[in-house]
Formats: C-alpha cells, structure tokens, sequence
C-alpha cells in the first residue's frame, strides 16, 4: 500500500499485517531500561513455546485472510530464545497468515560472544534482519549503562551478525553524562565506519521508575544539559546525512531501502498484532494489550486461551491522534486525506490549521496539499509542537 491510499474499513480489514513477539527474559536489568524485561533463574522453553503459540492462534483467528510482511521479536533479550522456538513460530505465523515473499524477520539481539554463537542458527531459523544492543563504542560508558559487554566483545558480535544476517542494525546511546561533542563525534564517526544499513541513536532519557532516575532523584546523577543534547543531535543529523543513512524517524537512519518496515508499519499507523507478555497491537480498530508480568500473561493463557489483559475498540479521535503522534515522527510526515479516511473525521477536525501556519511560516513546518511534514528544525522540538497542532 502506498502511504498516500486512503484506506476505507473495508480495505483496511485486507491489508497486510506485522507480528510483533514480546521475549521479556533478560540476564540483568539496565539502570536506563523501562522495557517490560524480567531476570528470571529459569525459564521452562517448552511451557513458554505452548503458550505463544496458543496466544498467536487467538490473534490469527481474529485476523484470517491478511498476509504478515514483518516479524520482530523484541524484549527483554531475545536472543535468549533457543533458535528452535524461532523457528517453531515464524513457522506458525506462515501457517496462520502466510508471509510475504519478502517478509522482513527481525531480533533484537546482546552483543555479547554467547549469542553471537546462535546467530548462525538463528538465521537457519529464518531471521534475516538484526538489531544489535551495542549503545556505546567505549568500555566506561557500557559500564556506566550496566552492559554486560566491552567494546571489543560488541564488535566481534557485530561483524558475526554481518557474516550470517542480510541486514544489520545496531543502537547507540548518546548524550551520556559528561559525553562532549567532541567525543560524540569520534564515536559517530567510528560506528558510521562499519557500514551498517541502518542505525538507531537515541539520546539518554531518564525514565520513570529505572535505576538512572532514581540516581537522579538522589543527586548522584545529572543529565546531560538539553542544549547539549541539542547540539549533538544536530551534529547527528549532520553525519550521518553526510554519509547516505540519513535520519527517516526521529532517532532512526537508514540508507535507502534499509528502513524497519515493522516499525514503518507502527509509524505509518499500519495494523500489527502483538503476543506476549505486555505487548500492544493494534487491529480492526482494536487496541489490544497483554498481561504485562510473565507469570500472569502465562495464566491468562491458561485460563483464556489468550493473554489479552484487554481489547478495547478505538474512537475515530482516538485512532486520529495515534496516527498524527505516530506518523510526525517521521521525516516523511503524515498524509491528511488518509488520516481522516481512517478515522472518519474530516481533515480540519485534525489539527490547527492556524498553528501550522505559523509554524510553517517560521521554518518548523512544511505542507505539500494533504502532507505535513515536520522540518528538520522542528525535530528538536516535536514534544512542544505536538500538542500545538493536534486538535484530536
């Protein structure tokens, strides 16, 4: 589908589908991580291998008739996962829906030397496509992010997945405390050299309910200053356009034809089914929403047949808003016409029109007919532009 159809209920009901599997098992908890992830002694592969598959039949037989073009496998790590469940449920979700002669299959994956030595059969499994939790090209600052891996042991697992996978990405975390541009540039510079089709930047935030914000509240941790954070944003943007991957999300750079398309489809408001513990899908106007703790999404399985903590239908303003939310963070921006095709509304219930003017007037906007797209000056302050235009 182009991004510019206007898709009606009927259409919608036949368009292509994303899977998204929630693996919640990690060895540690990282002091920045707000994730759904759960250090667990042990995991029994063969209760957990019954309960996905019995939570993807419920989904499927809600969904009969679509075709799934992507798959991610996301966490927690789930690297983790013998490779024989991967298998054992890309295997499922083709009989379910059938994939895509294309279908983008992709796992987050720990750089660290004892996955590494899954990947191989991983890819047997039927994963073409990697992401890779580097976050730092200096042995202090993975320290500092509690990773479990050095540089030199990140590396080596990045030119393993080089060697098995089609497509590679891999994280970085910048605006570290004490991290100068300077230093954020011999390190961009250094991660661009790799070659990778894509690469996810994002700058530290200090979440709710994590170790770093509880640091933070202590007074043993400050946050990088946001006009740094600024600064070194704009020197991202700077590179890695400099170097063909430039940025196609706010935090996301791909060289063309390397986007996610999973992530495409959550961005481009496409529908997507989710299984496992506190995973969200939306489908056929649905938000739906797992039990978030494992113990409880496995008994919900149990009991239900399904771990849906909820299914709630969407109002058209919710799904508006979702989609304005979603879609502006995209260099690409949002098409009008199909945002109000989807949710019913007309186009001037959507946003105001007042506000975009001025915005556009001042170099933060731009609009092309039914296309709004936010500039790249504009990036920097998409959480205070948001709300000034999103009338839904």
């Amino acid at each position: 589908m182009s991004v510019s159809a206007l898709p009606s209920s009927a259409t919608r009901a036949a368009e292509p589908l994303a899977l998204y599997i929630h693996w919640p098992f990690c060895v540690s908890k990282c002091p920045y991580c707000d994730f759904n992830s759960h250090v667990r002694d042990q995991v029994d592969t063969d209760a957990w291998r019954g309960a996905l598959l019995t939570d993807m039949a419920h989904e499927a037989a809600l969904t009969r008739g679509r075709r799934v073009t992507s798959i991610f496998f996301g966490g927690g790590t789930p690297s983790l996962m013998p490779p024989a469940l991967v298998a054992d449920l890309i295997a499922a979700a083709d009989r379910h829906w059938g994939l895509s002669a294309d279908v983008e299959i992709t796992l987050e994956a720990n750089p660290n030397s004892v996955e590494a030595a899954r990947f191989a059969d991983l890819g047997a499994a039927g994963v073409n496509r990697v992401s890779l939790g580097l976050q730092a090209l200096d042995d202090e600052a993975l320290q500092f992010l509690g990773r479990a891996h050095g540089v030199d042991e990140g590396l080596a697992a990045l030119a393993t997945a080089q060697r098995v996978f089609d497509r590679v990405s891999f994280d970085l975390i910048y605006a570290r405390p004490g991290q100068s541009e300077a230093d954020w540039e011999a390190e961009l510079a250094r991660a661009l050299g790799y070659g990778t089709g894509h690469l996810s930047l994002y700058q530290l935030t200090i979440e709710p309910g994590t170790r770093f914000a509880t640091l933070v509240a202590q007074g043993k941790l400050t946050p990088a200053d946001p006009d740094h954070g600024a600064t070194l944003y704009e020197l991202t943007q700077a590179m890695t356009g400099a170097e063909g991957i430039p940025a196609y999300e706010i935090s996301n750079h791909a060289r063309p034809g390397q986007e996610s398309r999973h992530n495409l489809t959550y961005w481009r408001y496409g529908d997507y089914i989710g299984i496992g513990p506190g995973a969200h899908g939306r489908r056929t106007g649905q938000a739906t929403m797992r039990h978030k703790k494992p113990e409880n999404w496995m008994s919900a399985v149990a009991r239900n047949g399904h771990g849906a903590q909820s299914e709630e239908p969407l109002a058209g303003e919710d799904r508006a808003r979702e989609a304005l939310l979603m879609g502006l963070r995209l260099g690409e921006g949002v098409d009008l016409d199909r945002i109000a095709a989807l949710s019913g509304l007309s186009a001037p219930q959507l946003v105001d029109e007042r506000a975009i003017a001025q915005l556009i007037d001042i170099g933060l906007l731009h609009r092309q007919g039914p296309r709004l797209q936010v500039a790249a000056a504009g990036m920097l302050l998409l959480d205070a532009i948001l709300p000034e235009i999103v009338t839904v």
